[in-house]
């Protein structure tokens, strides 16, 4: 079985000197939480719905992940705060996984306009989440001026 790079173990060399991870080095599911800013929790959670399968697994059975799981990972991530659900999640990891995979066609050119889909939701998503961001600055600045007003 896979056995996870030193370098994922405690005592593991961090810090500004530290080796650059390479993208076959094997994480444990811990390196691999923080590295994305996921809880352990969460990413087990995304292994259980099928979001995410770990590259490997040591001889003791410990999740071990690559550069490329920790990719899929940061797409889930943001994807979370602009509220795609899991079935959305899992649909565009399978087709960016196809535009890796595909060759030039009309199969290609109908995954990138699904990608493009994705996008204008992506868009959309993040336009009501600025509105939403506006509306609460103004109440907030509204709370700040009665605040002041008061002798706050």
């Amino acid at each position: 079985m896979a056995r996870p790079d030193r370098a994922s173990g405690p005592g593991a060399h961090t810090g500004p000197d530290a080796p650059v991870p390479g993208p076959d080095r094997l994480m444990q599911i811990g390196e691999a939480a923080e590295r994305v800013g996921l809880s352990i929790r969460t990413i087990r959670h995304y292994e259980d719905v099928g979001l995410i399968v770990p590259s490997a697994r040591s001889e003791g059975g410990f999740r071990l992940y690559t550069e490329a799981d920790l990719d899929r990972l940061a797409v889930v991530r943001r994807m979370k705060p602009l509220g795609f659900t899991l079935d959305e999640m899992r649909d565009l990891l399978v087709l960016l996984d196809d535009l890796d995979t595909v060759a030039d066609g009309e199969h290609r050119a109908a995954l990138v306009d699904r990608l493009a889909m994705f996008h204008e939701a992506a868009d959309a998503r993040v336009t009501a989440l600025r509105d939403e961001l506006a509306v609460a600055e103004g109440f907030a600045a509204t709370l700040r001026a009665r605040l002041d007003r008061h002798g706050g």
